[in-house]
This record gives structure tokens, C-alpha cells and sequence, in this order.
């Protein structure tokens, strides 16, 4: 790929994926260090000239055992903030999972808008743009910052993949709940498109309160077809074992998932294990790392997705549209 005065930088707990998105742009990492202190306090820094640069930092926010996310978070706006005082040109936050995306609104009295003020943390530090992958509302990340946002949405990988499994089956895309209809509607389409034939829609209703969840009906057609669920996460997992037994229940064939992020917490690897899934679909914007048994392992494909933030770099260095990179 052809780019010019890129500097692409990861922190230490990110570097995995970054090295394969550099050498994906045919760039080396920048060099940075990271200083630990006895008090637990810590300072990063570059070790080469960003001046004028046109500076990339890759971190996912999510929990490993290499660190938190708040201490992730932390680490990722000090560095920029030393970026932005060393004279980079513009500094691009990619973060492929952004940590605290799910608490966009109020649902209780008194609950805190947790994404706004990240964002607002972002922004005092100088942050001039931020990219993730599938961001959990679309609509409220980019309401909630000031500085320029971008989403990619990593849909057209997942269409690429099932388009090339599923030729000659029926199939009915599936949202879990009714909030991720839009989501599983733009799914549909582009799947649809890829297959050239028709595709069915279906949606479960689902409701939250107090972190208890209930499923109801159904809502489609699923009898005789291949149910795709989707959804931009995967947390405890039990959203899509609920999910994947309603649909067996009203007659599918067979059922997939697919989703952005896979974190797998709490009891997901045994949820996934037990549940009438037999493929769940993720990228590893977050590592795969709490999925260790075999039967849950079996069920889990990883797809790569360094490529297409490598492409989106691309892009936004030479001033080009992420509109067709997006569509499937």
C-alpha cells in the first residue's frame, strides 16, 4: 500500500494485531517506550520524531490479562496527549473496540452517559479523530464527540464469508433483539446482494431490566432455512444461546452468529459450548483468549480483520472515502 508521513504506533498490550495491520501498510511499528514506576504510575513516550506526521495509535479497549481497560485507556490518552505536544500533524485514536460504548443514555435515574465522557477525555488530550469497528450505537458515538469520527463496519467481511458457505440454502438473518434490527436489516441486504437471491429477516423480542434478560417471540420466518444471528457482540453469550435455541425451536436447520467483538466473559465459554450453535463467528479486534475447551473452541472462527484496518489507514492518510470499503 502506498502511504506517505504515517507514523503507526501500539502500546505494548496492543501490539498483536497492530504489527500484522503494519505489515498489512508495509510499515514498521513506531518505536515508544513504556516506563513503569514503583507506585504503579507510568509514562510513554515516542522514541522517534512525529513531527508533522501523520500519526495512527492502535489499541483496543477491552480487559486481558496484560491490562485493564481503564488502565488501556489511560495509557492510550497519555500517549496521545504526548504524540499531539511532540508536534504530530493529527493524531487518529483506532480503537477497534471502544470500551464503555454500551453506556450511551440514561435508563435509570441518575445513571451516567459513561460515552460522553470518554469522549470528552479523548478530546482534552487532543485526539483529532477516532476510528472504531462497529461501535455499539452507532448513532450516540457520534453525537457523544466533537472531534472526527469514523465506523467501520466489518459486515462486508462477514458476508464474504457466508456468501461462500451457503450457496443453495435458504436463509434468514436474525436479530437477537429488536434493537439490532437495523443492523440485521443492512446484513440481509448485503448478503442478499452477494447471494443474488432473496434472503429472510427475522427478530426476537428480548427485554433487559436490572440485568436480567427475557426472550418472547419470534418475529419471521425461520422453518427449513439457515439462521445467521447477528449482533456487535458477544459478552456472557447468553443473548445468542437464547437466540439460537428460539430459532431451532421454530424449525431451522441450522444456526450461525456472527458478531464484531467477542468478548466471552462470565460463563461464555461454557454457554457457547451447550448452546445449538455450530459456528460463532468473530473478528479478533478482542483476543479469543477465555475460549480454551475444545467444544467451545470448535464452534469459534476468527476472522482477521488487520487487513481492513490497514486499508482504512490507507484511506484516511490520502484524504479517501471509507464509503465503499464499508459496503459489501
Amino acid at each position: 500500500m502506498d502511504v506517505a508521513d504515517i507514523s503507526l504506533f501500539a502500546l505494548n498490550c496492543g501490539s498483536d494485531l497492530a504489527s500484522r495491520v503494519a505489515a498489512s501498510l508495509d510499515l514498521p511499528l513506531g518505536r515508544h517506550e513504556e516506563r513503569e514506576f514503583e507506585d504503579g504510575e507510568h509514562k510513554i513516550r515516542p522514541l522517534e520524531s512525529v513531527r508533522g506526521r501523520d500519526v495512527f495509535v492502535v489499541q483496543s479497549l477491552h480487559e486481558e490479562p496484560a491490562g485493564s481497560v481503564n488502565d488501556k485507556l489511560c495509557r492510550l490518552l497519555f500517549f496521545i496527549g504526548a504524540l499531539k505536544d511532540a508536534a504530530a500533524a493529527r493524531v487518529t485514536a483506532v480503537v477497534p473496540y471502544l470500551s464503555y460504548a454500551r453506556k450511551d443514555r440514561k435508563t435509570q435515574p441518575r445513571d451516567p452517559v459513561t460515552t460522553r465522557y470518554v469522549a470528552k477525555l479523548f478530546e482534552s488530550v487532543g485526539t483529532d479523530r477516532v476510528m472504531t469497528v462497529d461501535v455499539h450505537n452507532l448513532a450516540a458515538f457520534q453525537n457523544a464527540f466533537r472531534c472526527q469520527t469514523e465506523n467501520l463496519e466489518a459486515r462486508v467481511l462477514f458476508v464474504r464469508h457466508f456468501a461462500q458457505r451457503i450457496r443453495g440454502n435458504s436463509v434468514a438473518v436474525v436479530s437477537p433483539d429488536v434493537g439490532g434490527v437495523k443492523r440485521a436489516e443492512l446484513f440481509r441486504q448485503a448478503l442478499a446482494g452477494a447471494l443474488g437471491r432473496e434472503v429472510d429477516m427475522a427478530f426476537i423480542e428480548k427485554e433487559r431490566a436490572l440485568g436480567k434478560v427475557t426472550t418472547g417471540a419470534l418475529v419471521g420466518e425461520v422453518r427449513g432455512r439457515i439462521a445467521i444471528i447477528v449482533d456487535d457482540l458477544i459478552s456472557s453469550g447468553t443473548t445468542i444461546a437464547r437466540a439460537a435455541s428460539v430459532c431451532r425451536t421454530a424449525g431451522a436447520v441450522s444456526v450461525f452468529a456472527a458478531a464484531t467483538h467477542g468478548l466471552f466473559v462470565a460463563d461464555a465459554e461454557a454457554v457457547i459450548a451447550e448452546a445449538p450453535i455450530e459456528r460463532v463467528l468473530v473478528t479478533d479486534t478482542v483476543p479469543a483468549f477465555r475460549i480454551a475447551g475444545q467444544v467451545a473452541r470448535a464452534k469459534l472462527e476468527i476472522l482477521d480483520i488487520a487487513g481492513f484496518l490497514a486499508e482504512a489507514i490507507r484511506r484516511l492518510n490520502a484524504n479517501e472515502s471509507l464509503v465503499e470499503l464499508n459496503r459489501a
